[in-house]
Order: structure tokens, then C-alpha cells, then sequence
């Protein structure tokens, strides 16, 4: 009997453990769909209750993905809080795993903007290195590699296509940083928007795997990016810079209803970790 009782523990640890992970297909797809909308905490962002806001906020107001610094505490309170598919940014591989263990559903070599105000800068050949890296670590886990937009647009066409080759199964834009966007009106929004608009209609057009455009995008421009090329968007000062969580909430509802997100695409995105979750349920009935 004890040995029957822990493999049934065993069965729905790992049950449980599954639960909380999208399959690589779930999280890929609001890319293919061309409507994928990842809510950005912050690569170095790590306050517990802002990263709690924002993954709440992501999921409740119609987000497919939060992305949030890559540290495993993290991971487990962005999934305490909100069932869409966890990304976590870093420029260190070997720090992936440890958050994919611990549930992250993807991984981000990216974003750079918090290190070009300490005068840090990645060549081709850093980035191209850390993609590799990674796909020798985690060779399925999803991975999106972001692109510098300190490169000229010619280079950054060249390395997409390299990243492409090296398994990488989204492509990022870069752009303008440190905007506010609370601040500027519809022409300065655009202009803020142009460069990662720029770099994704030139990588959409050189590369056979998803664009995602991002940096400096808000619910005006955010319907811009996908009519450039792109299959998704990435926002982070939208939302992050915001201090209460019902204003995050609304800013992603904003971008949501800007992206022609309705409630089906929302269900559709989330039904799998739905499904999961009540296979946990039954697994833990029966102990």
C-alpha cells in the first residue's frame, strides 16, 4: 500500500508540475495568429509587488504573455497570479534553466535598454553566442531573441537571419527608450514608435519566424506594428511605469481592444493551462 500511495504522490507531482506549464505549441501560438500581446515587466525589475501587478494585470485585461525578470521566485508569483505563459528575460543562459524549472513557459535573450544607460552594448557575435547557449540548454523551450536596434537596419536584418538559423523562434524588435508614454500625444507616440516599426517591417519581410515588435509601443501604435509585419507586441512602459494595479489593468485592456483581441482570442490563448489545471484537480481527488 505505501508503495501504490507514493506513486500516486510521485503521479501528481508531476501532474501538478505539468499543470502549470503551457505546452511549446500553446505558447507559440498567439504568434502564428499574428496577435500575440506580452505585457514587460522589466529584465531587471525584480520588486515582488510590481511584478505581481503586472502579471495580474496582464492576464486580466487580455494579454497572451507577461514577460518578467529571470530570477525563479519570480516565475512562482507571476503563476500565483495569472495563468497566461510566463517569459523571462535575461542575458545569461545558464540563468534560464533554473526559471524553466521552476515554470517559466519561455525565455528572452533581451531586452537590452536597461544596459545602455550603464553604457553596455552586445555585438552580433554576444548575441549569436548567448542564442546558441541557450538552445544548447533548453532545446525546446521556446526562445525569443531580441535584436539591437543599435544596429544598423541592414545588420539587423543579417543577425535576424543568423538567430533564425540558430533556432531562435521569435525575433524582437528594438526601438526608442525610456519614453513616457502617459506624457506625449498621438504624433509624438508615432514618431517614439517609428524605429522598432521600421525594424519590423524589415525583419518580418527577411525571416520566416515571428516578429515581435516592441520598445516604446502603446494602443496607438500598437495596431501600426502589426500592419508593418509583426505578429505580436511587447509593452512595457505602457503598464509598468504606472503605480496602481486597476490603471495596468485598464492600460492592457487599451492595448488589447487596440489589437483586435476579443474575449474568444483570449480563450482561446488560455484553454490549455484550463484543461491542465483540472487534470490537477482529478489527479489530487484521487489521492
Amino acid at each position: 500500500m505505501s508503495r501504490f500511495l507514493i506513486a500516486v504522490a510521485l503521479i501528481c507531482f508531476v501532474v501538478n508540475a505539468w499543470a502549470l506549464k503551457h505546452s511549446r505549441e500553446a505558447v507559440l501560438r498567439p504568434f502564428v495568429q499574428g496577435k500575440a500581446l506580452k505585457i514587460i515587466s522589466g529584465l531587471n525589475n525584480f520588486d515582488n509587488n510590481l511584478v505581481k501587478n503586472v502579471a495580474w494585470a496582464a492576464q486580466a485585461g487580455g494579454a497572451s504573455h507577461v514577460d518578467i525578470a529571470c530570477d525563479p521566485v519570480l516565475v512562482k508569483l507571476a503563476k500565483s497570479v495569472s495563468s497566461i505563459p510566463v517569459c523571462v528575460s535575461s542575458v545569461k543562459p545558464a540563468d534560464f534553466v533554473a526559471a524553466v524549472e521552476a515554470g517559466a513557459d519561455m525565455v528572452e535573450i533581451g531586452n537590452f535598454d536597461s544596459f545602455y544607460d550603464q553604457g553596455i552594448n552586445f555585438s552580433v557575435q554576444d548575441i549569436i553566442n548567448m542564442t546558441k547557449e541557450t538552445r544548447r540548454l533548453l532545446p525546446e523551450t521556446p526562445l525569443s531573441v531580441t535584436v539591437p536596434h543599435t544596429l544598423a537596419l541592414s545588420e539587423q536584418i543579417l543577425l535576424a537571419k543568423q538567430l533564425e538559423i540558430c533556432g531562435a523562434d521569435i525575433i524582437q524588435t528594438e526601438g526608442k527608450m525610456g519614453a513616457n508614454p502617459t506624457t506625449m500625444g498621438v504624433q509624438e507616440l508615432i514618431e517614439t514608435a517609428a524605429p522598432a516599426l521600421a525594424s519590423a517591417f524589415a525583419l518580418s519581410r527577411a525571416v520566416n519566424v515571428p516578429v515581435m515588435c516592441s520598445s516604446g509601443l502603446t494602443d496607438v501604435t500598437a495596431p501600426l506594428a502589426l500592419a508593418a509585419g509583426a505578429r505580436g507586441v511587447g509593452i512595457g512602459s505602457m503598464v509598468n511605469k504606472l503605480k496602481h494595479q486597476q490603471q495596468m489593468f485598464l492600460a492592457v485592456s487599451a492595448i488589447a481592444s487596440a489589437m483586435g483581441r476579443d474575449s474568444e482570442q483570449q480563450a482561446a490563448d488560455n484553454a490549455e493551462v484550463v484543461v491542465s489545471s483540472k487534470v490537477a484537480q482529478n489527479a489530487k481527488q484521487i489521492v
